[in-house]
C-alpha cells in the first residue's frame, strides 16, 4: 500500500532522526517528494510504502511525538 502525506516538524524535532526512527521501526519505506526546513518548522511531503497496519502504527508514533501528519490527495507540484 502507498500513501501521500504531508508532515510538518515542531522545532523541537527537527533535528531528531523521526523518520528514519519509524521508517526502520515500522518497516515503512519513505521517498521524500518535497522539503522545506527552516529553524523554527520542518515540512515532507512524501509518499509511504508498507502494509496498511504499519502505516497506520507508523503514522500514529509520529503523531504521538507531535509531528503533524496531512493525507494529501491528488497532484502535487514536485
Amino acid at each position: 500500500m502507498k500513501i501521500r502525506v504531508k508532515l510538518t516538524f515542531p522545532q523541537h524535532l527537527i533535528k531528531e532522526p523521526v523518520l528514519f526512527t519509524m521508517a526502520k521501526k515500522y518497516d515503512v519505506m519513505p521517498n521524500i517528494r518535497r522539503a522545506r526546513v527552516t529553524e523554527t518548522v520542518g515540512e515532507m511531503i512524501l509518499e509511504l510504502e508498507g502494509d496498511e497496519k504499519n502505516l497506520e502504527a507508523g503514522i500514529e508514533s509520529l503523531r504521538q511525538q507531535g509531528v503533524e501528519v496531512e493525507h494529501v490527495e491528488g497532484d502535487f507540484i514536485e
